[in-house]
């Protein structure tokens, strides 16, 4: 009796037995495309971590975050996360929301009056949402600040003054709500509302109702504290076969919203373990925002698949809120990306699967180009390749 006990037993368990099996190989897989990138395209420092049901289950550190100095990359290590601060940018738009100061459809210029100098071809700039430019279809340029190739000049303008200088010289591109069109300046409207809103500076907002509230005590804005300076990663360009350094712990001034972060890696877990959600800690995280409105965030708005410099550069990508939204191979994919001064940053969500990626390089092999050739890249090769991460457990929705 005790064998036919046994057999059963094994039946029972296979399935589980099996999807980590094949986790496990996708995971070593991924590792070694990893490592063999690195070396190919003179990656000078890069981290990996998986986050799968609140707990990280990998942790790779590869490489040297100074290489000068020779200091190599670990757990402290601290990477720029440039655009993926626009996810957190659009979780404050939603607190406020929730909190009943705003509404998501509400004109722009009910906050920034200043906007309602821009020179808008296609009707009143009272007609440009909050929700258009969450979902970079409210039709401003890419680019925030057009100067920028000589080293006497700022990083990126320190004050909104200056911003609001440039308004009556910014058209509107595209007839807003026609289509997608990437704009860091519209996420840094949004900053101008939560400050305008709150009354405090966006940095204070976001630490106080996002990083505390998350534990994430070493991730902070802009220049880096003398405490942590010894962890900050230094980044790099490869330039004709050459890796060049590129400036050390920049200011990102007034755009701050659009792309100031910088944490090591156990920060970022947390914060995808946020993302994804546990109902054992989900009172803990909706102090933060309800579950609910974080779907909200991930319902698509518009269709961006005709620009591969953004969301996973795939003709089939969706803008949500703050978010970019795909399906492959059956399973739902959410996240951002991020890539500002040498520095590339991926965060990967599969929320069906309870499954996360977070990956950042120090080193950009190649300047981002609206191609599918920017699929290409060394570091756009190692973030698609997560893919297989949770194609691998895609069987068993959780």
């Amino acid at each position: 009796m005790s064998r036919w006990i046994a057999a059963a037993l094994v039946l029972m368990v296979s399935p589980a037995a099996a999807e980590e099996a094949s986790f496990d190989k996708a995971l070593g897989d991924f590792r070694e495309l990893h490592r063999a990138e690195m070396r190919r395209a003179k990656v000078a420092g890069s981290s990996f971590y998986v986050v799968r049901d609140g707990r990280t289950v990998a942790a790779d550190h590869l490489g040297e975050q100074d290489v000068d100095a020779h200091v190599p990359v670990n757990a402290d290590t601290i990477y720029h996360w440039a655009s993926i601060t626009k996810t957190m940018t659009g979780i404050a738009i939603m607190q406020l929301r929730d909190r009943g100061l705003l509404s998501l459809d509400d004109p722009i210029v009910k906050y920034v009056p200043e906007l309602a100098a821009v020179h808008n071809p296609y009707g009143g700039t009272d007609a440009i949402t909050l929700r258009q430019l969450m979902s970079h279809s409210a039709g401003f340029r890419s680019g925030t600040w057009p100067w920028r190739d000589q080293d006497w000049q700022p990083f990126e303008p320190k004050g909104w003054a200056q911003l609001a200088a440039m308004l009556p010289y910014t058209r509107v591109e595209f007839k807003p709500g026609s289509r997608f069109g990437y704009s860091n300046p519209g996420i840094v409207y949004l900053g101008q509302v939560i400050e305008r809103l709150s009354g405090e500076d966006y940095e204070v907002y976001i630490d106080k109702n996002i990083l505390k509230p998350l534990g994430m005590y070493a991730s902070y804005f802009d220049r880096t504290p003398p405490h942590l300076l010894p962890h900050r990663s230094h980044s790099y360009y490869i330039q004709d076969g050459r890796r060049v350094a590129a400036p050390f712990d920049v200011d990102t001034g007034v755009t701050v919203s659009n792309g100031g972060l910088n944490a090591p890696m156990p920060d970022m877990a947390k914060y995808a373990a946020f993302l994804l959600g546990d109902p054992a800690r989900q009172a803990e995280y909706d102090l933060v925002l309800k579950r609910s409105s974080i779907e909200e965030m991930w319902q698509p708005q518009i269709s961006a698949g005709e620009d591969f410099t953004q969301g996973r550069m795939s003709k089939t990508t969706q803008s949500g809120l703050s978010f970019f939204l795909d399906r492959s191979g059956g399973v739902r994919f959410v996240g951002h990306n991020g890539d500002q001064n040498g520095f590339r940053a991926y965060l990967s969500l599969c929320p069906d699967q309870r499954l996360g990626s977070l990956l950042a390089f120090n080193t950009e092999t190649r300047g981002v180009e609206n191609s599918e050739a920017n699929r290409k890249t060394a570091e756009s090769r190692v973030a698609l390749a997560t893919d297989a991460l949770c194609g691998a457990v895609a069987g068993s929705p959780r």
